[in-house]
């Protein structure tokens, strides 16, 4: 009874910790980001403008600043680009990029993939979908993310949609399919639901605890 007993409030704190831990440590991985962009801004700006030495060491000693300056560089970014100026400078770096060789092709990618997923009119992870990976008869999560186009879908003969399958627990890890439509099942799922089910490896069913199936009644002996 005692060890039940232990056992039992060992897992309920585990449960209270746990979340709380990874929650953390995702902010802290986070904060540690924009602080590098921010001690890398810093270090370029040492280097480039004389006298700067003593105030880039009083800066790089401020606990948070990164992660305050950052995100208020983007902030204002977008509330300047928000108008016609800002968009027509905007437009005149767009192009500048594109006629650089080497950093048109990595800019264009990076700028279509943000595109996608962040702008409102983007389509990237719109749908939840059950398919069967990695192979036959085993069955996961994954996101709709569009269909093939251009040169891959020239050789197919028959509609392809484009997945994303995630790594569990951590999704933002995973790996990009080009899959026939009729193997696809789409979910009654939201995206949200669908990300919990495959972070919590399956254990947080979507749509709550009602949903779990009922266990077979005992057999008597």
């Amino acid at each position: 009874m005692k060890q039940r007993s232990f056992k039992q409030y060992f897992i309920t704190g585990l449960l209270v910790w746990l979340p709380m831990g990874i929650t953390v440590w995702v902010l802290t991985w986070l904060v540690g980001l924009l602080d590098s962009i921010f001690l890398a801004i810093l270090h370029a700006a040492d280097t480039l403008i004389p006298g700067m030495h003593a105030l880039a060491d009083y800066l790089r000693g401020v606990p948070g600043l990164g992660v305050i300056l950052v995100a208020l560089v983007i902030f204002s970014t977008g509330v300047f680009v928000a108008n016609m100026f800002g968009q027509w400078l905007f437009r005149q770096w767009d192009k500048l990029m594109n006629r650089i060789p080497v950093v048109r092709s990595i800019y264009t990618s990076v700028k279509q993939v943000a595109d996608t997923l962040f702008s409102g009119s983007g389509h990237a992870f719109s749908k939840a979908l059950l398919v069967q990976y990695p192979r036959q008869g085993s069955w996961t999560i994954a996101f709709l993310t569009g269909t093939p186009g251009g040169v891959v879908a020239r050789h197919f003969d028959q509609p392809l949609v484009s997945v994303y399958v995630p790594t569990t627990p951590n999704p933002t890890s995973g790996f990009f399919l080009m899959m026939p439509k009729a193997d696809v099942i789409e979910l009654d799922m939201t995206v949200d639901d669908a990300l919990k089910y495959i972070i919590s490896m399956g254990v947080v069913v979507p749509g709550g605890p009602e949903q779990l199936p009922l266990a077979a009644p005992a057999t008597p002996q």
